[in-house]
């Protein structure tokens, strides 16, 4: 009975203005004000935004969990060709970022003496040179990268980033080279 009492007295007061001859029809809220009809689409609206396949499509794929290792940005991907690296490479300058190539021999964090915070042995890769501030072109980048397969690539992951010097972080990381003995 409660919910009627105030149903009843919200409408009322619109009703009664819409009634009475003094008020003007800009006065008058309307009370499905905002409301559009068919707003709710039916079964057939929602399914059509859903997976559906059900058991028909074998699209997954088993993540082997043993020596498997995963790195950074696009590492789950087939390697990238010279093009595909080139476009990376370009997205990083063009990001305002300047290109660091780094090897390292396990390519994986591993803590081998303490575990306290503040302890970052074998946390960082070896820098092959340094930072390529001021670099323009990904041809330059890719050079580099050859330089250091030439010496490291037997026994070495390459890895490009994108260090962003003014926020002094690493903003964008990829593996572009695993060794061949691996």
């Amino acid at each position: 009975m409660a919910s009627v009492v105030a149903s009843t007295a919200v409408v009322t007061p619109v009703a009664a203005l819409a009634a009475s001859s003094s008020t003007k029809s800009s006065d008058v809220i309307s009370v499905k004000a905002g409301l559009k009809a068919g707003v709710f689409g039916g079964k057939s609206e929602w399914q059509s935004k859903t997976a559906t396949n059900g058991s028909r499509v074998s699209c997954m794929q088993v993540w082997e969990p043993y020596n498997n290792l995963r790195f950074e940005t696009l590492s789950y991907l087939p390697a990238l060709s010279q093009d595909a690296l080139a476009k990376q490479i370009d997205y990083v300058i063009k990001s305002g970022w300047a290109p660091c190539i780094e090897f390292d021999t396990q390519g994986a964090v591993t803590r081998e003496g303490s575990t306290m915070p503040g302890y970052y042995d074998g946390r960082y890769w070896t820098m092959w040179k340094l930072p390529m501030f001021g670099c323009t072109d990904s041809a330059s980048v890719l050079r580099e990268i050859e330089e250091c397969k030439k010496l490291y690539g037997h026994k070495c992951y390459i890895r490009c980033l994108g260090f962003d010097n003014t926020r002094q972080v690493q903003c964008a990381m990829f593996i572009v080279h695993q060794p061949t003995n691996k």
